[in-house]
């Protein structure tokens, strides 16, 4: 099927690991592989490439938030949901700053969870109750805060090539042009496009060349 939604579970204990892609199949998801830690999550997300992957935090010696990471560097239109024991503030910030669409703890229940990964799939913000209000009030005080010392715009959460892909349109730039300069697809440079869109709260292009400008970011060479 076209819209069929793919899955990877990336956690270091093989019986929760099991467990849940056991659930997720059984519930109609496409699970198309298993990871145990971040450098093999890494590796197989850019074999299989999953439309999801449902990523655990503590993955032993190299954390979560490398893979997601290294992930999305390459599969930029892979969507990531954090599943994670930890509820702590630090975590979830730092897994959503790397790129994560979503983070649930895991005493979520089967259907929550089968649900979440649904919306993640879709593109759309995902998070335990009182998660949610945590990371939009970060999201308020980094577009609050002044621009660095060096003269740098802040950017809230957003990662270096979406950083790029801002500049190049709000230089009224088009998806082929980006893609040709940056030596990627076009389909990449949307992919881009959207995050950047979902991470700023934005809706359209219009309020994302007003935003780069308001920046700062239009000016650079």
């Amino acid at each position: 099927m076209a819209d069929e939604i793919t899955v990877m579970v990336v956690d270091d204990h093989p019986i929760w690991r099991e467990g849940v892609a056991r659930d997720l199949t059984e519930r109609g998801l496409k699970v198309v592989a298993t990871a145990a830690d971040a450098d093999a999550a890494v590796r197989i997300a850019n074999a299989t490439r999953p439309r999801v992957v449902l990523m655990d935090l503590n993955l032993g010696a190299t954390s979560g938030v490398t893979a997601i990471e290294g992930i999305l560097a390459k599969l930029p239109e892979t969507r990531i949901l954090v599943l994670s024991a930890s509820g702590e503030h630090t975590d979830v910030l730092e897994a959503v700053k790397a790129g994560a669409t979503g983070y649930l703890v895991k005493s979520a229940g089967a259907e929550e969870l089968l649900a979440a990964v649904h919306r993640t799939a879709e593109g759309f913000p995902v998070f335990t109750p009182g998660l949610a209000g945590l990371v939009l009030g970060e999201y308020r005080r980094l577009a609050g805060e002044p621009a660095a010392a060096s003269g740098e715009p802040a950017v809230p959460m957003l990662t270096d090539r979406e950083t790029e892909v801002l500049r190049l349109v709000a230089k009224g730039m088009t998806a082929k042009q980006i893609g040709e300069r940056l030596v990627v697809s076009h389909r990449t440079v949307e992919s881009h496009v959207q995050n950047t869109l979902r991470k700023l709260q934005l809706h359209n292009r219009a309020q994302l060349v007003r935003y780069a400008i308001e920046k700062g970011l239009a000016d650079d060479d």
